[in-house]
C-alpha cells in the first residue's frame, strides 16, 4: 500500500524541511516498501576466484594485414583446439595503431589451467614454418620475467657445513647389515645383531613416508614419499634429510643404477572425463635436486607397447642402462625405442630406433646393450634382437615361430640372456615353453636351445644364479612340481648347457638365489603357506627345511649371510619377520601389527681386487680365526646371559614359594577356627580309608541249555 509521507507528516505535526535525512539509518536488508531510484544501476557481480592461469601467449607468430587475420587466426585455434577447449572471446591478437599489423604475439584462454599448462608443453618451441618458431609462456609467468634483475649478480656464497660420512655405515665394527620397515605409523631403520639373536636400533621416525621408502641401489640413500614430492635421507645413525624433490602428489620413485639420478612419477585425474589420465616424469640430479628433463602426457603415451590406459603402464618407465656410469636410459613407445644420453637428455642422434610392433625390452645389468622382443605380425615371426648402443647397431637377431608368449631373464653379469619361449602346438590348443640361451661374452653370440624333457611341463618360475652360471627352473604341475638345475658349462662341457639334477615333487613355486650364488631357497608361497628348503647347489644336498606360515616376501642379505622371511599387512595375522641363517636356521622372530615393508640396505660392490678376494679366499681360515675367536666370545656371553636368566627365572620361582609358604602360615589359624578347632594341614593327620560299596544294577534270568538236557 503506497503512503503518503507529507500528508503523514503533517498529521504527525513534523516538518519534513528541518529533518536531517543523512542520521536515518535502516536495518540491514530493510526498505519499508521504498525501491532505491538506483536500483537499476548495480554492478554485476564480478568473480575474482578464475585467476590468470588458464591464459597463456603465445609468441613469434606472423605480422599480418587485417585481411589475414581470419586466415591466421583459423590456423592457431586449430593448433590449440586439440589441447583443450578455448572459451568463447578466448582469442586475442593485438594489432599495430599505426600500421594496422598483427604485433607478432596472440592470448589463448583455455577453460582450465591444466589445458593452459599442456598447450605450453607440447608447443613451446612449435616450428610454425622456416621463419616462425612459437615461443609460449603461461600469462602469469610474465611477471615472474620481469621482475629478473637487468645486472647480474653473484649469488651470495653459503658457509660449508660439515655433513656425516655417507659411507660410514659400511665401516660397522661388527660387519652388520642394516635394514629398513614399516609397521604402523613408524618408519624404522636397524642393525642386524645375529650374534646377539635380535635387532639393533638405528633411527626411529613416525610418519616418515607417506607411502612407502626405498633404498637406493649403492645403499647411499633412503628415500621417502609425500604429498609435495621426494626426499632422500643419508647417514649410519642420523639420517639428516640431503635433498627434497618437488613432484606434487608423486606416485612412485625410481634411482638410476648409479645413483646419480632419481625418477619421480604421478597421474592425476582429467579435467575432461574424455580425456586420458594426465602423467608426469621428472628425472632430478639427485645431489643437486635440479630437474634434467621432464616428460608429460597422456596415459596412452607412457603405455606399454604405446597402446592400452592406465593399466597399460609398467614401472618403471624409463629403463637404465647396466653398469654404474649411468649414461642412457629408455623407454618404450609404439613401434619404437626411445633410447636418451644423459649429457644432454635428448635422444641419441636426435631418433628413436624404429622397430613395428615391438613389445618388450631390456638392457645388460652391465653392458649397453638392449634385447627388444617383436611378437608375431601377420606371415612375420617373432624375434628377440641385442642392439648394441650408442650405435643402435643389431648385433644378433634370433627368429621364433608359433610364438604365445616370451619373456627374457638376464644373468647377472650380463654374460647370459635366456629368453623363455611359450610356442603354439601345431593345433593351436595347446602351448609348450623352451628356453632361447644366448652366450653374450662369446664370440658372434652363440644361441643354444634347451627344450624340457617333458615338453608339456607348465614353467612356473626361472633364476639365475647371481654371478654364476646355473639356473633353476620349477615346472611341472602343482602342488608338487619339479625343480631342475641347469649349468652354462661344466668340466666336460664348456659351452653346452647341461642339467646338473632334478628335484622331484617339490612343495615350491618361488626361486631365490643367495646374492653370492651357490646356495637357494625353494620356497612355497600363497598356497603352500610358507614351506621353506634351503639347497646347497654345490653338493646338491638340501641343509634345512622350515615354515614360516603365511610367508609373502624373502629376502637375502647383501652378504648372502642371512635371509628375512616376511609376513605383511595383506594377511591379518602372523605379521611380522624372521631372520635366518644361510642354512635355514631361525636366528630370531620380530612380530609386528601392521607390517607394510622390509627392505635390505644394499651394499656398494667391493673394492677389493679379484686377485686380493682370490688370495684371501686361500688363506679364509688365517683370516677367520679372528672371527671365530669373536663369536665364541659372544656364545660365552649369550650362555652367561642364558644361565642368568635361568638363574633369575628360579630365584623369582623360589621368592614366590616363599611367600606363599608364609601367606599358608600365616592364615593357619583361620583355617583352623573355620574347620571348628580340626587341624589338617599336615599330610600325616590324614587317615585314609578304602570303602567298598554294592549296589545291584540289574537282575536278568536266563535257560542255559546243558549237555544233560539233550
Amino acid at each position: 500500500m503506497a503512503v503518503d509521507f507529507e500528508e503523514r507528516a503533517a498529521a504527525l505535526g513534523i516538518n519534513l524541511s528541518q529533518v536531517n535525512w543523512d542520521s536515518i539509518n535502516l536495518p540491514s536488508g530493510e526498505d519499508f516498501g521504498i525501491k532505491s531510484d538506483d536500483e537499476d544501476l548495480r554492478e554485476e557481480e564480478v568473480d575474482f576466484e578464475q585467476g590468470l592461469g588458464n591464459i597463456i601467449v603465445v609468441d613469434n607468430l606472423p605480422q599480418v594485414l587485417p585481411e589475414k587475420f581470419d586466415k591466421l587466426e583459423v590456423v592457431i585455434r586449430k593448433i590449440y583446439s586439440q589441447m583443450g577447449v578455448i572459451k568463447e572471446n578466448g582469442f586475442w591478437m593485438p594489432v599495430d595503431e599505426k600500421t594496422g599489423k598483427s604485433l607478432g604475439y596472440c592470448f589463448i584462454e583455455f577453460n582450465t589451467p591444466q589445458e593452459a599448462e599442456l598447450a605450453k608443453e607440447k608447443t613451446h618451441g612449435y616450428r610454425l614454418d622456416k621463419a616462425h618458431l612459437f615461443a609460449v609462456n603461461l600469462f602469469e609467468d610474465i611477471e615472474k620475467y620481469m621482475k629478473v634483475p637487468d645486472e647480474w649478480a653473484p649469488p651470495e656464497m653459503q658457509p660449508y657445513k660439515p655433513t656425516e660420512n655417507l659411507q660410514r655405515w659400511l665401516t660397522d665394527a661388527k660387519a652388520r647389515d642394516q635394514f629398513v620397515i614399516r609397521a604402523g605409523q613408524d618408519t624404522e631403520v636397524l642393525w642386524n645383531d645375529a650374534r646377539q639373536l635380535k635387532p639393533d636400533p638405528v633411527h626411529k621416525r613416525a610418519f616418515w613416508t607417506d607411502s612407502y621408502v626405498q633404498w637406493s641401489p649403492l645403499g647411499t640413500y633412503l628415500a621417502t614419499i609425500h604429498r609435495q614430492g621426494a626426499a632422500v635421507w643419508a647417514g649410519a645413525s642420523t639420517f639428516e634429510r640431503l635433498m627434497r624433490y618437488i613432484h606434487p602428489q608423486v606416485k612412485l620413485i625410481d634411482f638410476s643404477p648409479g645413483e646419480k639420478f632419481i625418477v619421480t612419477y604421478s597421474s592425476h585425474e582429467p579435467s575432461n572425463p574424455r580425456d586420458t589420465h594426465r602423467v608426469v616424469l621428472n628425472i632430478f640430479d639427485t645431489r643437486t635436486g635440479k630437474i634434467k628433463r621432464d616428460f608429460k602426457g597422456s596415459a596412452d603415451e607412457f603405455a606399454v607397447g604405446g597402446a592400452g590406459g592406465l593399466t597399460g603402464i609398467s614401472w618403471p618407465i624409463f629403463k637404465w642402462a647396466g653398469g654404474r656410469d649411468d649414461k642412457y636410459f629408455a623407454r618404450i613407445g609404439k613401434n619404437v625405442v626411445s633410447v636418451y644420453e644423459t649429457e644432454t637428455f635428448t635422444l641419441i642422434d636426435k631418433k628413436s630406433i624404429k622397430v613395428e610392433n615391438v613389445m618388450d625390452f631390456s638392457w645388460s645389468p652391465t653392458d649397453s646393450i638392449l634385447a627388444l622382443f617383436v611378437p608375431e605380425l601377420g606371415n612375420q615371426p617373432a624375434k628377440v634382437s641385442l642392439y648394441q648402443i650408442p650405435s643402435k647397431v643389431e648385433i644378433r637377431q634370433k627368429n621364433l615361430f608359433s610364438v604365445s608368449d616370451c619373456k627374457m631373464y638376464w644373468q647377472s653379469n650380463g654374460e647370459y640372456l635366456a629368453v623363455k619361449v611359450d610356442r603354439y602346438t601345431k593345433t593351436k590348443k595347446s602351448t609348450y615353453t623352451g628356453f632361447e640361451l644366448f652366450r653374450i661374452k662369446e664370440r658372434d653370440i652363440p644361441i643354444e636351445v634347451l627344450e624340457l624333457e617333458n615338453k608339456n611341463d607348465k614353467i612356473i618360475a626361472f633364476a639365475w644364479e647371481p654371478k654364476g652360471h646355473r639356473f633353476a627352473v620349477i615346472h611341472g604341475d602343482n602342488p608338487r612340481p619339479d625343480i631342475s638345475f641347469y649349468s652354462m658349462k661344466t668340466t666336460h662341457h664348456t659351452s653346452r648347457v647341461s642339467k646338473l639334477t632334478t628335484l622331484k615333487t617339490k612343495q615350491a613355486n618361488a626361486l631365490y638365489w643367495s646374492p653370492g650364488g651357490r646356495y637357494i631357497i625353494l620356497a612355497g608361497l600363497k598356497g603352500f603357506n610358507g614351506q621353506l628348503e634351503f639347497f646347497n647347489v654345490d653338493e646338491l644336498e638340501t641343509m634345512g627345511t622350515a615354515e614360516h606360515f603365511m610367508c609373502t616376501d624373502i629376502e637375502w642379505d647383501p652378504t648372502g649371510r642371512y635371509v628375512a622371511t616376511v609376513v605383511t599387512s595383506v594377511h591379518e595375522m602372523e605379521n611380522g619377520f624372521n631372520i635366518w641363517s644361510f642354512n635355514g636356521k631361525l636366528l630370531y622372530r620380530i612380530m609386528k601389527d601392521h607390517f607394510f615393508q622390509f627392505q635390505w640396505r644394499p651394499r656398494p660392490p667391493t673394492l677389493l681386487s679379484p686377485e686380493k678376494e682370490e688370495e684371501i679366499a686361500k688363506n679364509i681360515k688365517k683370516y677367520s680365526k679372528k672371527y671365530e675367536a669373536e663369536d665364541q666370545d659372544v656364545s660365552l656371553l649369550l650362555s652367561e646371559q642364558d644361565r642368568e636368566k635361568r638363574r633369575l627365572l628360579k630365584e623369582e620361582w623360589e621368592s614366590w614359594i616363599n611367600q606363599w609358604n608364609q601367606s599358608h602360615e600365616a592364615e593357619r589359624l583361620e583355617r583352623e577356627r573355620l574347620r571348628g578347632g580340626e587341624v589338617s594341614d599336615e599330610e600325616e593327620e590324614y587317615e585314609a580309608k578304602e570303602i567298598e560299596y554294592e549296589e545291584v544294577i540289574d537282575v536278568k534270568e536266563e535257560i542255559v541249555s546243558s549237555d544233560y538236557d539233550q
